[in-house]
């Protein structure tokens, strides 16, 4: 595999990769753009369908790219850390937010709000394994990182 650096004239994109494979084909990539953490927190829950579902859509889709995901449930979003929930939820025309959900515990971390979780009478034990339960301090240090981005649902 041959590794070769490009730059497009039409528009700028910095660390663009174009991978030149065996059989003559080639892939497109960036380079650089996944040591960045994407810091989500989704603050919907199955009441808010679409809202609910894109969080997820842009997290599990992060996690296949390489990025460091993290995904924070808040309020009435920490019901889908509950086994069965996801499972539960149906949006026409969108990905299973069980298949989301199950990529984003197999590549990324899932965090449930304290308070949130306390306010449901709800406990690590409720919990989707994997599932870690933390408040503020936590997530203000994980979107003042150095190469964090976060984005609120």
């Amino acid at each position: 595999m041959k590794m070769v650096t490009r730059t497009s004239s039409e528009v700028k994109m910095t660390w663009s990769t174009i991978t030149t494979l065996e059989d003559g084909s080639e892939r497109f990539g960036y380079r650089g753009v996944m040591s960045r953490t994407l810091v989500i927190k989704l603050t919907a829950g199955a009441d808010e369908a679409e809202r609910a579902n894109q969080a997820f859509t842009v997290a599990a889709t992060a996690v296949a790219a390489g990025a460091s995901v993290s995904l924070w449930l808040t309020g009435e979003a920490v019901w889908f850390a509950v086994p069965g929930r996801a499972e539960a939820f149906e949006l026409p025309y969108a990905a299973p937010l069980a298949d989301l959900l199950a990529g984003v515990l197999a590549g990324g971390q899932l965090t449930a709000c304290t308070q949130c979780v306390k306010r449901r009478d709800l406990t690590e034990a409720d919990l989707l394994p994997g599932t870690r339960i933390a408040g503020a301090p936590a997530f203000t240090e994980e979107i003042l990182a150095d190469n964090a981005q976060a984005i609120v649902y």
